[in-house]
């Protein structure tokens, strides 16, 4: 089921928005599609991202894959586990899977992200 408390970008990104700062992960469509997630490549904290400019690179047994910084910011923190268990974006994407922590530094680009409804749209779901 698709969070309602997120906004999504096309590249099947989400964002949990917490006053200035964005969670981000990939979607349940986006795992689905890849297929079973062997590694993550995150990206360095305290690295500035441009939104829609690559950040992550995720691997499946499909396909490489890059993940796209859904808005400008600094990377505060990212989710060591992955190295680890990067199997955790396919069983838990929305929560244990996540990305990476960014510091917004525009506002304003959270207006082009996509409502759940819209995203779900997208997708067909």
């Amino acid at each position: 089921m698709l969070p309602n408390d997120r906004k999504y970008t096309r590249e099947h990104e989400w964002v949990k928005i917490e006053k200035d700062r964005v969670t981000v992960g990939i979607t349940e469509y986006a795992q689905k599609e890849l297929g079973d997630v062997v590694f993550v490549d995150l990206p360095a904290v305290g690295e500035r991202v441009v939104a829609k400019s690559a950040m992550a690179t995720i691997e499946s047994v499909k396909a490489v894959s890059e993940i796209y910084a859904p808005i400008s910011g600094e990377v505060l923190e990212v989710n060591d586990s992955l190295e680890h268990s990067p199997e955790l974006v396919n069983q838990d994407p929305y929560e244990k899977g996540w990305i990476a922590l960014i510091e917004i530094t525009d506002k304003k680009e959270l207006d082009e992200l996509l409502s759940a409804a819209d995203y779900a749209a997208l997708v067909g779901a």
